[in-house]
C-alpha cells in the first residue's frame, strides 16, 4: 500500500540518487545545467541524464523531480522550454519552479509543476492562485506549523483544486540548510561577488566570520562567538509528529550539495519517522535515536526553525560541520564475487582493521554501510590490511570498480 506521506530526498550525483532510493525515499529532486538554485555547489546532471534517472525512479517507483527554480531571463527562454521538453518526453514526473515563465510554459505542455519555496507562499489566496499551474506547493520556511495547519483547512474548505483534479498538497522542508535570507532569497553573494544566489551562484559568504569597523575610528572588532549570518542546520525530527498533523503531505531533504552518507543516513532516519507516526508508534525515545544518527554526518547544529514559533535564527558558534563522525578514504572496487557475495578492493591510503566501521559508495551501489567482521588477502584471514595490499570483505549487496570505500572514524572533539 502506498503510504500518503511523501518523503523527498536530494540527488546531487547518482551516488546520492541511489542512496536516497535504498533509504526509503519516495521522490527525489535533482538539477541539470545552469537554471537551478544548486548550479555552482553540486555536480548537477545534463540533459541526457534525464532519459536514465526516469528509468531509475519508474523502476524503484519513485518519483523524480526537476528542479528549474531560479530566475529566468529572456535569454534563458529557449534553454528552459528544451529542458522542459525533454523531461516531458523521458516521463519526469513534475518540474519545481519560481519563474512564472517556466509554469506557464509547463501547464501548456502538460507537464505537472510544484511551486517552490523561492515562490514565498505564505497565505492561502496565493496557494489558489498557483493552484491554477501546480498540484503541490511548497511554503514558505518562515512560516509557524499554526499557519501551515490554517492554510491546509482552507484549502480543504475552498476545495482547492489543481491541475491534476486533486486538492493541492502542502510541502515544507523538513531538515538541512537554512538560508538567513526570507526562503532563500539572498542579494550578499551578488552584491559582494557579481554571483547572483537567486541564479544558483551563491558563494556562501554569510557562512564567514566577520570583522566590525568603526567608520569615525576605523577601530575594528571581531565578531566573536557567533556566525551571525549563518543558521544552524533546521532538523524537525522529534516534531513530525506535528508537521504532518498540519496537514502537510511532503516532507523535504535539503542537501544536494551534500555528500551521499549524508543523504543516505537523513532519508533513512526520517523514513522511519514517517513510518513510526503512520504506525502510532513514534516516540521520544526514538526521536532522541535518529537524532544522535543525523549528528553523525554533515551538520552546522540542529535547531527547529520557525515552525514552532521562532522569530530569529540560532546562529552557528563555529565555522563547518558538527558532525560526530568523518570518513577517511581508503580503497577502491576491484571485483565481486557472486555466489560467496564477496568484494575485491585495492587499499590506496591508510589502513583497515578488523571492527572498523566503513561505508562504500557508487554511481549504482549508492550507499552501504558495515562494520569489518572479516578481511582476506590472497584468501589468508588477516587482521589488517595497509596501503597497497588488494583485499576481500563480505558485503551484502554487490560492489562495482566505480565504487569507493571509505573508513567513518569519530570525529576528534
Amino acid at each position: 500500500m502506498t503510504r500518503t506521506i511523501e518523503l523527498m530526498s536530494p540527488a546531487g550525483s547518482y551516488e546520492s540518487l541511489m542512496a536516497a532510493i535504498k533509504a526509503g525515499c519516495n521522490s527525489v529532486y535533482f538539477g541539470i545545467e545552469q537554471l537551478n538554485m544548486r548550479a555552482r555547489s553540486s555536480n548537477n546532471f545534463t540533459l541526457e541524464d534525464l532519459k536514465h534517472i526516469a528509468n531509475i525512479g519508474r523502476e524503484n517507483q519513485v518519483k523524480t523531480y526537476l528542479t528549474l527554480n531560479t530566475i529566468l531571463y529572456d535569454h534563458d527562454i529557449s534553454l528552459m522550454k528544451r529542458i522542459v521538453d525533454e523531461a516531458k518526453t523521458c516521463g519526469i514526473t513534475a518540474i519545481i519552479a519560481s519563474d512564472h515563465a517556466v509554469m506557464n510554459y509547463a501547464k501548456k505542455i502538460g507537464m505537472e509543476i510544484h511551486v517552490s519555496t523561492q515562490s514565498n507562499v505564505s497565505n492561502i489566496d496565493t496557494v489558489e492562485f498557483y493552484a491554477n499551474y501546480a498540484d503541490v506547493a511548497v511554503l514558505a520556511r518562515e512560516l509557524s506549523l499554526k499557519q501551515v495547519a490554517d492554510i491546509s483547512k482552507e484549502i480543504k474548505r475552498r476545495n482547492i483544486i489543481g491541475p491534476s483534479g486533486k486538492l493541492i498538497e502542502l510541502e515544507i522542508f523538513a531538515h538541512g540548510a537554512l538560508c538567513m535570507a526570507v526562503s532563500g532569497k539572498c542579494y550578499l553573494s551578488l552584491h559582494s561577488h557579481f554571483a547572483s544566489a537567486n541564479r544558483g551562484a551563491c558563494i556562501q559568504n554569510c557562512r564567514r566570520s566577520y570583522i566590525v569597523t568603526d567608520k569615525e575610528e576605523g577601530i575594528e572588532f571581531e565578531v566573536d562567538n557567533e556566525f551571525i549570518m549563518s543558521a544552524k542546520d533546521l532538523c524537525t525530527i522529534d516534531f513530525i509528529d506535528k508537521i504532518l498533523d498540519a496537514g502537510v503531505k511532503v516532507l523535504k531533504i535539503e542537501g544536494r550539495g551534500r555528500s551521499v552518507d549524508y543523504v543516505h543516513t537523513v532519508t533513512n532516519c526520517y523514513n522511519a519517522a514517517i513510518n513510526s507516526y503512520l504506525e502510532d508508534t513514534y516516540t521520544k525515545e526514538k526521536t532522541e535515536l535518529w537524532k544522535t544518527q543525523l549528528a553523525t554526518v554533515f551538520n552546522r547544529g540542529f535547531w527547529d526553525g520557525y515552525y514552532l514559533g521562532r522569530k530569529m535564527g540560532e546562529w552557528c558558534d563555529e565555522n563547518g560541520s558538527k558532525s560526530s563522525k568523518r570518513k577517511i578514504y581508503l580503497a577502491k572496487g576491484i571485483h565481486y564475487f557472486d555466489k560467496a557475495n564477496v568484494g575485491e578492493f585495492k587499499c590506496e591510503s591508510h589502513s583497515l582493521s578488523l571492527g572498523d566501521e566503513i561505508m562504500i559508495s557508487g554511481p549504482t551501489t549508492g550507499y552501504l554501510e558495515l562494520t569489518i567482521s572479516e578481511l582476506r588477502v590472497n584468501g589468508q584471514a588477516i587482521e589488517k590490511v595497509v596501503k597497497g595490499q588488494s583485499f576481500t570483505i563480505h558485503t551484502p549487496e554487490r560492489i562495482r570498480p566505480s565504487d569507493k570505500l571509505y573508513k567513518l572514524v569519530p570525529e576528534a572533539s
